[in-house]
């Protein structure tokens, strides 16, 4: 930085008089000039050290003999305070250069080396044509250009009021720039905040359609477990019924229906084999001593009763379905026509016919057709055989 050229040497104590005016005798008349130094010149001590101007924020150049920077301002502030309080001292000193620090080239080279406001991430789109950083600064700019010429005039207390002018603008933009940085930090957490609620909502809303269809699915299966025990009860009750009834039907026909013979001997079956028959067996004998009496199975009518060849003597009892009866190998016929009654004895038993010892061979034919199997047919009708 370039030294300020050195400051005038102060006269001496003793050449002032009680009035604090000039009293030697070079001044003597008060109208002679000092001859010491020679001639005294105005000086501008920031004029060495300006720097060059760069960038927009420039400022202009002092006109005329007036004074254009603060800077300026300050060091003749700095010159009176050395002459008013330092005269005494400085009379036998020699003179001491005075630098002053260019404070206005150091903010033009801290602006020039900060980024510009519109590159800077979420911020650039702040700032509109209108309100960005680089128009207000050469809004500010265009003020301070056009300030001094009007304060050149009014002079340095004008000059420094337009430059504060200029500051404030530039404040004024930084403020609305932090202002509209803050609003849109508050809109985006409000947005945020508004998306974290919407989503919350729509959690809570699926997790109580989860919740409401697993509770409708859960009472779903327990209707559907109480429909199927409601069944399977009303299953087993039916069943318990049906088979009330059939024990209550096998009983009446107990009392309806009855074995041919009390006290017997299973011996050939129903379809057995035999040299003796022309055919498979076709009835169930029931072996019992000659003589034993012969019952009505059921109730109904005699409808042949005589000698029938291999039967021996045989008799036809026809029931009220048609079903026909035939007692086989009697010794005797205790009945041979006309209705009985169950458990009349009809006949007793014998070996007549086709056989090989005393015995009532017992055939059943439904609707007076082929035989069928006694056995079952018995029990069917409540005969424990």
């Amino acid at each position: 930085m370039a030294s300020n050229k050195p400051a005038p040497e102060a006269p001496s104590a003793y050449e002032l008089d009680d009035r604090g005016a000039f009293a030697g005798p070079a001044y003597a008349g008060g109208d002679a000039e000092f001859d010491g130094d020679g001639p005294w010149e105005e000086w501008d001590p920031t004029e060495g050290s300006v720097r060059s101007v760069r960038g927009k924020h420039r400022v202009a150049k002092q006109r005329g003999g007036g004074l254009a920077r603060s800077g300026t301002v300050l060091g003749v502030g700095v010159i009176a305070a050395v002459g008013a309080g330092g005269m005494a001292s400085a009379e036998d000193r020699p003179p001491v250069p005075i630098s002053m620090p260019d404070v206005g080239g150091m903010v033009h080279d801290l602006a020039d080396s900060l980024p510009d406001a519109a590159s800077l991430p979420a911020v650039g789109g702040l700032i509109s044509d209108s309100g960005s950083p680089s128009a207000t600064s050469a809004h500010a700019a265009t003020a301070a250009d056009s300030a001094p010429s009007a304060a050149d005039e009014a002079g340095p207390l004008s000059r420094t009021t337009a430059r504060t002018d200029a500051s404030g603008t530039g404040d004024g933009a930084g403020e609305a720039l932090r202002s509209r940085i803050l609003q849109q930090a508050d809109a985006q957490q409000d947005a945020a905040e508004e998306e974290a609620r919407e989503a919350a909502e729509g959690a809570a809303v699926k997790q109580a359609a989860a919740d409401a269809a697993a509770a409708r699915e859960t009472a779903e299966q327990a209707e559907t477990a109480k429909k199927a025990a409601e069944q399977e009860a009303k299953r087993k009750a039916e069943e318990a019924a049906r088979q009330k009834a059939e024990a209550a039907r096998l009983a009446q026909l107990a009392k309806s229906f009855l074995a041919p013979v009390s006290s017997y001997t299973l011996t050939a079956s129903f379809g057995q084999a035999g040299d003796r028959w022309a055919a498979d067996h076709t009835g169930q004998d029931f072996a019992a001593p000659t003589g034993t009496p012969v019952k009505a199975v059921h109730s109904g009518t005699i409808t042949q009763a005589g000698w029938a060849g291999s039967y021996g003597y045989r008799i036809v009892l026809t029931l009220d379905d048609g079903t026909e009866l035939w007692f086989c190998h009697l010794s005797s016929m205790v009945k041979t026509s006309g209705k009985v009654g169950t458990g009349d004895v009809i006949g007793r038993v014998g070996a007549t016919g086709n056989v090989t010892g005393p015995h009532l061979h017992l055939e059943v034919r439904p609707d007076a057709g082929s035989p069928i199997d006694p056995m079952p047919w018995l029990r069917d009708h409540g005969v424990n055989v």
